[in-house]
């Protein structure tokens, strides 16, 4: 049977890694499948609109967007009689989300799509990896455009920072920094917040009594959902993905309190994340509008077809009017790339999405007198940024420069991030994780500042504001702009810059500017 190469699937050993002979033949896994999506021209005349800065009619709901873009079942059904022919299972099948996980052995998922699955050795621990393209049928060539979970090497790193434990740091609970960057008043009543996680957990004891120490009550509503048996696992390690947990929940739901809030639980794995974030967009019972991510990683690590798959998901985050807010990452302009040379982090660069940058503040008497770009030498943190080598330019970003050591230039790729927000661990935020108070930095704190901060504007009026990029480059002076400092190869600059995007927040004028912004 004549075979073709699924594009974007050619995968290499990562630096530093060994291959230590075949996987277990044996051993099970679930693999998700990504079905090609129906009127897919519609759409993408749609969110060229968008990415040009058009205002669409109205964004889609999720009814709308499923029946219009999800997929075929003629397609899942072809995908399903190939699975069968190799002994795969179908795990789950979700049209909206274009998605079918298949379950079975080693053994059959390599003769089912033509490859080798190795055991592979990387600094980082043992993982079951695969080198090469992914191949498939001549029937199924243009209908599976990405099969995702072969590999369960980790594929993002959370981003937070814990405070140095030889500082003595300055910190601040949520509700102080929302205060310093004058948010509007509002508890966030009626709205849902999506929270991604691919590790670690919440203890619900730990939640009850910082909520409880904050004044927060009655305590925020947290319902933990698993995707793809991800699971609230909380490892007992604050330096770990519980960090990350605790860090989100607590910023989101200290400032807003009334709204629900959900955490999307899925292993770090490519599959993983892309499904995590496609779960939360298409979830029809809790309606998140908006999704807060502190995961990524740098460009350089995601296969092609993983890279658009998620992309994809996010359009159609954007499509169904959902904001999404991204950490830009902790690493500064190399982000954590030992090669010398600048990176961006993933998703953040999507232009689907808010990326959210870091900040370094000093207040007094309730508020800021200092602000410049997050960046500590000492121990290597610093504000993710730079120039994407993905994502084409958006229109909203057309006619800006980016300020590099070398002098301005213009900016030709994507520039990220979009917005900032305090991420300075020395700075921090006053959180408890594992029965513990600690102070907590990073990007990972700035995603769900920002989302906590659009959902009390979306509950005030009364509907989401949905894909607010262009709206936020037109209305710049909503934004302080932050002028000093640098990240490693980029410095801070008047106006946009590779550090902190437009700045941070001035939050009852970003609220009066996006009253006039058309929802997608």
């Amino acid at each position: 049977m004549p075979r073709h190469l699924l594009a974007g699937s050619d995968k290499a050993l990562p630096p530093g890694a060994a291959d230590l002979g075949e996987a277990n033949p044996a051993e099970r896994l679930e693999v998700s499948v990504l079905l090609r999506r129906r009127a897919s021209d519609e759409l993408a005349a749609r969110m060229a609109g968008l990415a040009g800065g058009a205002d669409p009619p109205g964004h889609l709901s999720r009814e709308q967007f499923a029946a219009r873009h999800g997929a075929d079942p003629a397609d899942a059904a072809a995908l399903k009689a190939f699975a069968d022919g190799f002994g795969l299972a179908v795990a789950d099948e979700d049209l909206p989300r274009r998605t079918v996980v298949l379950s079975g052995t080693v053994a059959q998922f390599n003769r089912a799509f033509d490859l080798s699955l190795r055991r592979i050795e990387h600094p980082a621990g043992t993982f079951r990896g695969r080198t090469g393209a992914i191949y498939l049928p001549e029937d199924l060539a243009g209908v599976v455009e990405a099969v995702l979970g072969l590999d369960d090497r980790p594929q993002a790193s959370p981003h937070f920072r814990l405070a140095p434990a030889a500082a003595a740091p300055t910190s601040y609970t949520p509700l102080e920094i929302a205060a310093f960057y004058g948010f509007p008043a509002g508890t966030g009543a009626g709205e849902c917040i999506a929270i991604i996680e691919l590790g670690g957990g919440y203890r619900p004891a730990d939640l009850a009594a910082y909520f409880k120490a904050l004044g927060v009550t009655p305590a925020p509503k947290v319902k933990a959902v698993s995707v793809d048996q991800g699971r609230n696992a909380p490892t007992g390690n604050a330096d770990g993905p519980d960090g990350e947990v605790m860090l989100d929940i607590e910023v989101a739901g200290a400032i807003a309190p009334a709204a629900s809030i959900v955490v999307y639980f899925a292993p770090n794995t490519d599959a993983g994340f892309i499904d995590a974030v496609a779960t939360a967009a298409h979830d029809a019972v809790n309606k998140p509008q908006v999704i807060s991510i502190s995961w990524g990683g740098p460009e350089s690590n995601w296969t092609a077809q993983a890279t658009t798959a998620l992309d994809d998901a996010l359009q159609a985050a954007a499509s169904m009017g959902i904001t999404v807010c991204v950490a830009s990452g902790d690493s500064g302009s190399g982000d954590g790339v030992a090669d010398g040379a600048d990176h961006v982090d993933f998703p953040a660069s999507s232009p689907w999405v808010l990326a959210c940058g870091g900040t370094s503040v000093r207040a007094s008497v309730g508020a800021i007198t200092a602000e410049t770009v997050w960046n500590d030498g000492a121990s290597g943190g610093a504000s993710g940024g730079g120039v994407s080598g993905v994502f084409p330019l958006p229109a909203w970003q057309r006619g800006l420069a980016v300020t590099r050591r070398a002098g301005r230039s213009a900016l030709a790729m994507r520039g990220v991030p979009d917005v900032a927000g305090d991420a300075d661990p020395r700075t921090g935020y006053a959180v408890r994780i594992d029965d513990a108070d600690t102070v907590i930095g990073g990007t990972s704190a700035v995603a769900p500042l920002w989302a906590a901060l659009l959902t009390r504007i979306n509950a005030a009026a009364g509907r989401p504001v949905g894909f607010i990029n262009s709206a936020l480059y037109a209305h710049a002076a909503a934004l302080n702009d932050v002028q000093k400092g640098d990240n490693g190869d980029f410095a801070a600059s008047v106006g946009w810059d590779a550090c902190t995007g437009l700045g941070s927040p001035k939050g009852a004028d970003l609220e009066t500017a996006l009253a006039g912004h058309t929802p997608v």
